[in-house]
Formats: C-alpha cells, structure tokens, sequence
C-alpha cells in the first residue's frame, strides 16, 4: 500500500484558520441550525448557505459528538446553516443524503464507511451540482465518490503506527476488536496492526449494545490466556474493554484508537497504554470550512489528496495536557 507522506499531515496546520467563536451547542439526532446566535463572535459576512453533515454515527457515540462540536463551530464562523444527520444503517444514511439533496443544500459533507450503498446517491448530489466532501472515514474512494477531498486519518497508516508501537514493547498476541463488520476504516485498522504483529486476532462485537461488548471480550479473553493486549478501536469500547480484562482476569494490557476525556484520564491513571488520536473536532471543522470556502471563492483545499487530521500518539507522556482539551470537547 502507498504510504501518505507525513507533509499531508501539515496542510490541517496550513488551513485551519483562527477561530473567532465559541462552539454551538445542539441536542439530540435533529438537525442543528448555527449561525451567529449563541457564538459570542460575529460570523462572516458571506451570505447564509445550508450545508448537510451526514454520518454514520450511531447514538451515544461521544467520538461523534467531538466531529458535531468543530462542524457547529466552523458554521457559526462561517454563517452556515448546518444539518447534522447520523444513521449507522448504510440504507438510511443514503436516504438523508437524498434528503438534503431534495432540500437543496449548498454542500453534503460525508462520512463512507460504507461507500458502496453511497455511491448511487453521491453521484445524484454531484449531478446536482452540489460540492461534496467526505471525513472520517473512505479516503481511498472520496474522489472517486465525487468528493473533492477529504479529512481523516490514514486509518492503515494509524493500524501501523499501533502495531509498530506494540511489536517496539513486546506484545505478540493482540486482539483488536472491531464493533461494526464491513466498516472500511475499522477494517483497515485492525489490518495495520496485524501487518506489524502477524500474531494479531479479530473479534467482532456488536457496538452498539456495550453488555454484549463487554460480555463477548471477557468470553475470548478467559478462553485465550495468551492474549497480552485488547485494543479497542473508539473510546466507549475500550473503557468497555477494560471492564472486560478485570471480568475474565487476564493479565492482557488495553490499547486504543480514539479518545475522549474518560479515556484520556484512564490513560493517565495507567489503566490504558496508549491511544492513536484522529482529531474528529478538525474533521468536523474543516469540513464545513472547506465547503464555504468552496461556495464563497471556489478554494479546493487539499490539492485533490486526503488531508489528514492523524494519527496521533496519546500515552503516558503527553495525556495529561490532551485531557485539559478533551474535557473541553475538542479533543
């Protein structure tokens, strides 16, 4: 697989730009409308466009909120009308993608973590004339789906970065737990990791029922006492992980992708070795962003590569200054 240079990494520092508001707040799976009110600042002066962000985020999930907070920000700054709409069911994210298609937004942007039931859907918006970004997740296939570009980690990339730092402290036999089979980007995680430490295993879980999580974790981690380390690939997971290791009484160790405050404390408190952060407050924000510049000069941000927001290493070293952000939300 091509390797993404690091200096792709550098274009987030390059064109984010100062941010003059304070985040919006919004509640419950309803489409947001930010502007101006609530922001403590004064928006731009462009006029007013409305702008879909649509995701496969199931409920509860806090990564997600973390995207929805840097999108509510970006769009009072901007003077966007912003819909946040989530389905985790691929069919039903295609539906509101049609949606706001029929409402005429001025841009879609898009998590793929199922591209292919989008990409019929996709091809109608493009058609439509309406700009498109994808985040998050489907970067080999976003310009291909008709998004000119799009914000991310390079999820191989982060799987490596994992299995590298595993491998360098001697673990042999991890376990990498994926909560949702056929998600490209999980998917791809666990297969870096793997590339780096052949003895790696997959175990599915169902996401988004955090009892059966726990108890499916704690049934393979009694029956394979081999196991050193369970990684879990989002934050409510591997806090779930670690209730699962004490269950089964193993001795494996908890590694992570993802953050939010409580995992970064438990990062701090030991309970954790480490996490690979993909920044989703910048995934929100610079995909709003991206689609205003768009409408309000024709700017193209990335030079038709992804632009990656991660991977990030969160340890022992640096997680307490990271939890001061994450327990702001940004973070």
């Amino acid at each position: 697989m091509k390797k993404f240079s690091w200096r792709q990494a550098a274009l987030v520092a390059a064109v984010v730009p100062m941010l003059a508001l304070s985040a919006c707040s919004s509640t419950g799976g309803k489409p947001a409308e930010t502007g101006n009110a609530g922001g403590g600042g004064q928006a731009a002066s462009t006029p007013r466009i409305k702008v879909a962000l649509i995701t496969h985020a199931p409920s509860g999930d806090t990564f997600w909120d973390i995207v929805r907070k840097g999108a509510e920000e970006a769009a009072a700054k901007d003077n966007v009308d912003l819909q946040y709409l989530n389905d985790p069911e691929a069919g039903r994210q295609a539906q509101l993608v049609q949606q706001a298609i029929d409402q005429k937004v001025d841009g879609i942007a898009v998590t793929l973590a199922t591209p292919d039931a989008l990409k019929d859907v996709l091809k109608k918006a493009s058609d439509a004339g309406i700009p498109i970004v994808s985040l998050n997740a489907g970067e080999n296939v976003s310009v291909a789906l008709g998004a000119f570009t799009h914000f991310g980690s390079n999820e191989k990339l982060a799987g490596e970065a994992v299995g590298t730092k595993l491998a360098a402290e001697g673990f042999t036999h991890p376990v990498c737990v994926i909560q949702a089979q056929g998600h490209v980007g999980l998917e791809a995680r666990c297969a870096g990791v793997k590339e780096e430490v052949p003895g790696t295993e997959i175990l599915y879980v169902n996401g988004q029922d955090m009892t059966a999580v726990q108890s499916t974790a704690t049934a393979k981690l009694q029956a394979s006492k081999d196991v050193d380390v369970v990684i879990g690939l989002g934050a409510p997971i591997t806090v779930t992980l670690i209730k699962s290791a004490a269950d089964a009484g193993s001795a494996a160790k908890v590694a992570s992708f993802d953050l939010n405050a409580e995992l970064a404390q438990d990062i701090v408190d030991g309970k954790v070795l480490f996490t690979v952060d993909q920044q989703p407050w910048l995934q929100g924000y610079m995909s709003v962003d991206a689609l205003w510049q768009k409408k309000r000069g024709g700017f193209t941000i990335g030079g038709g590569q992804p632009v990656l927001t991660g991977p990030t290493i969160v340890d022992k070293s640096n997680a307490a200054s990271v939890l001061a952000f994450a327990q702001q939300g940004i973070r």
